[in-house]
């Protein structure tokens, strides 16, 4: 795979630059300095997976990973960051990072994380996730909470029967691009139909189960995309 690592700090990409060369499944190796340049890095080489620190000057790292994400749904960011609050990791979460580790992670547990993202899973570093009291830990997130704001846009009008060209002009973005997101959705959220996704707003309240929709779901599953 390739890697973009996003940090404003010289010696710490040096680090896990040195790192990545020992990880078997890692060809290429890039490197930027702040938000901006990850994007254009982003761009540029189309990384599998991005290692994207949080405090980074001009665009921090969630900024920079919502663009990315815009442009590029394919590519997975995994934060890598000194913070360890709850706070810090739902925001990355619900801003549609597929994982967070924290900078003292080991090098076993990076190259864990880079293949389990890689393959469209979400992976946060054991210690960070919450343990309610009397249950054990729970490391599978709720596919919902795995979906970006634009994921859930996306969902939202295919579940109301729009088209795909009809998304597009809604959302101001290209038709491939909504094929993309829609692909996304279908990988993130194990279904394989259209109308499964209908279905799925519908169980998760994103769509009220109304007589529009019935028709959504019936259209859909007549192939009407």
């Amino acid at each position: 795979m390739r890697v973009l690592i996003a940090d404003d700090h010289a010696l710490i990409r040096a680090g896990l630059r040195a790192l990545l060369q020992n990880v078997s499944v890692i060809h290429e190796v890039f490197e930027a300095g702040d938000g901006h340049e990850a994007l254009e890095m982003a761009v540029l080489h189309r990384p599998e997976v991005i290692l994207m620190d949080i405090a980074m000057p001009g665009m921090n790292g969630l900024q920079a990973m919502s663009h990315i994400r815009e442009s590029n749904p394919r590519t997975r960011v995994i934060m890598l960051s000194m913070h360890a609050s709850e706070e810090y990791v739902g925001r990355a979460l619900h801003g549609g990072a597929s994982g967070y580790l924290v900078k003292t992670t080991t090098l076993a547990e990076l190259q864990h994380a880079l293949v389990t993202v890689a393959r469209g899973l979400t992976y946060v570093s054991p210690s960070l996730r919450p343990a309610p009291t009397g249950r054990p830990r729970n490391t599978t997130l709720d596919p919902l909470e795995r979906l970006t704001l634009r994921h859930r846009e996306v969902l939202k009008l295919i579940g109301q029967g729009l088209k795909t060209w009809e998304i597009a002009a809604a959302l101001g973005i290209h038709a491939k691009t909504v094929e993309s997101h829609r692909a996304e959705l279908m990988n993130r959220l194990g279904i394989r139909s259209i109308a499964g996704l209908v279905r799925y707003a519908i169980r998760t309240g994103l769509l009220p189960a109304g007589p529009a929709e019935q028709r959504a779901t019936a259209d859909a599953a007549a192939g009407g995309d």
